[in-house]
């Protein structure tokens, strides 16, 4: 109710961003990626996809989309599958010409194991279109290497060549490089092949720290992109850390350390601006 009543207020600004989160029986986390984006700047509202499945046109309204973790359909039959087999035949095409008009998508943890068996994760190779027809996966995140379920915070890297918008460029030192994790099926995998394409074209967004990963992804690879650098998708939770008393050592921390935003936050902020660029030269082409 909170994120509602300051959606409403911030929405008497029509120069914000729009952004939408999409949920779903089980999903837990909305609140959360709402509050991400609130705080970047977005005016926000949450719909849930039985809603937008009757009206997929009303994506055409927003700037910035989010697919939050949880247990969407209580994860029956594998972690994400239900959730993903209706975006299949409902919204892809929508979801896929949103992202083809540049704006930027983030789906954290089950949102991942979602948008990879939607086919929206890793998406077309560089160069070329989204398709309205959504794609096999190529890439899946399997049972944890314990066979277990983990909830812990990790430390992460960002590939210096990553093409991610929202992880590029993060200020951050060994102490507050970190993020939450929670989940039982996170471990990614790949083929050889779809691996080293993702490296070489800079598509690996996060890595777990070397001296943290615990779920034996291959590569340590926590997140990828699509070709563009719009789409997000990550098994841990940066929509968890974005004040810095969500930090598990927060008061161990200097001021110094804590004048610029988390990390968490730094991700929805650089995506936000990204959305204020696009929408910026949309506006000058129209003009022109």
């Amino acid at each position: 109710m909170l994120v509602k009543e300051r959606t409403t207020h911030a929405m008497s600004n029509a120069a914000r961003m729009k952004a939408l989160v999409i949920t779903a029986p089980g999903i837990n986390c909305d609140l959360e990626l709402c509050e991400g984006f609130a705080l970047a700047g977005c005016d926000v509202e949450s719909e849930l996809l039985s809603r937008l499945a009757r009206d997929p046109s009303a994506i055409d309204r927003y700037d910035l989309i989010g697919l939050p973790g949880g247990f969407s359909y209580g994860d029956d039959v594998a972690a994400g599958r239900i959730m993903a087999a209706l975006i299949r035949q409902s919204i892809y095409p929508a979801l896929a010409a949103a992202i083809a008009r540049g704006v930027p998508m983030m789906t954290p943890c089950n949102g991942f194991q979602i948008a990879v068996q939607a086919g929206l994760r890793p998406g077309p190779l560089a160069g070329e279109s989204w398709s309205e027809h959504a794609c096999e996966p190529t890439v899946a995140l399997a049972q944890n290497e314990a066979a277990r379920f983990n909830d812990v915070w990790t430390s992460m890297e960002v590939p210096t060549n990553t093409r991610c918008i929202w992880t590029r460029g993060l200020v951050m030192d060994s102490a507050t490089a970190l993020l939450p994790c929670a989940h039982g099926e996170g471990r990614f995998v790949a083929d050889e092949d779809t691996v080293a394409q993702l490296e070489a074209n800079g598509q690996i967004a996060v890595r777990y720290g070397a001296t943290d990963h615990f779920n034996g992804s291959i590569n340590r690879i926590a997140g990828i992109c699509d070709a563009s650098g719009l789409v997000f998708g990550l098994m841990p939770h940066p929509e968890r850390y974005l004040h810095w008393t969500q930090h598990p050592r927060w008061t161990r921390l200097s001021r110094e350390q804590m004048q610029s935003e988390t990390p968490g936050l730094q991700m929805f902020k650089n995506a936000v601006a990204h959305a204020v660029a696009t929408r910026a030269g949309s506006n000058r082409g129209a003009r022109g």
